[in-house]
């Protein structure tokens, strides 16, 4: 994305006068997710000085600050301290996604079977992936999908949107302050049918280059 982060973190990177960030946040908050935290590295200060303590948004947001980016997992060990011990919702913060609906991410890692008994803690999901199909820059893929489990083989292959549902314990291994990638634990785990997901159909995009930001900001006309 440079020259643009040259000067300006990815998440505050406008798409249709709006940070992207703050599509995010709008959109949580309207499903009534209002306690935030959002970590940050690189020009992590104008982050804070944009959003501030979320208040404008009807929100309450905390910040983990990095220093040294610690890439996802690294990040998210970080800022255990700040996410207590329940599930929570993770978001990238350089992908477009205006109507995803975080009203449905509440209750998709069951603590309970489907006749209604406890699941041992040993056998309950410990992540909830969303992938969407595979856009033109990433024709591999990530993961499959079979009946809402994320595997590591198999077709057709998707790719991980992003976004994802995550129980603390996922990353206990990772001290903090330690960088560490997310995709190795999660593979790690589909090995042990312990990560589930589902297809997003809807908008998405990852902003990872000039002209994808520039062909969202274009008028609907010119798009194709």
């Amino acid at each position: 994305m440079r020259p643009l982060t040259d000067t300006c973190p990815k998440p505050l990177l406008q798409v249709r006068g709006r940070p992207l960030i703050v599509w995010h946040i709008n959109n949580l908050v309207r499903a009534g997710i209002t306690e935030i935290v959002i970590n940050h590295a690189h020009l992590g200060q104008m982050i804070e000085d944009t959003l501030g303590d979320g208040s404008q948004f009807g929100a309450s947001i905390a910040y983990s600050s990095e220093g040294t980016a610690l890439e996802t997992a690294g990040g998210i060990a970080k800022a255990r301290h700040l996410l207590g011990e329940a599930p929570f919702v993770a978001i990238a913060g350089d992908i477009f996604c205006p109507h995803f609906d975080f009203t449905k991410v509440g209750d998709v890692l069951e603590e309970n079977d489907v006749w209604g008994n406890p699941l041992p803690i040993d056998r309950r999901d410990l992540a909830w992936l969303y992938l969407v199909k595979n856009p033109p820059h990433h024709p591999e893929g990530d993961f499959a999908l079979e009946s809402f489990a994320i595997a590591n083989q198999g077709e057709p292959r998707l790719t991980f949107s992003g976004i994802g549902v995550y129980r603390p314990e996922l990353f206990d291994t990772i001290a903090a302050g330690t960088a560490a990638k997310l995709a190795p634990i999660l593979r790690e785990f589909a090995e042990q049918r312990r990560i589930g997901g589902e297809l997003f159909r809807g908008d998405w995009t990852d902003v990872g280059t000039v002209e994808r930001l520039e062909q969202l900001n274009a008028p609907l006309a010119t798009k194709k």
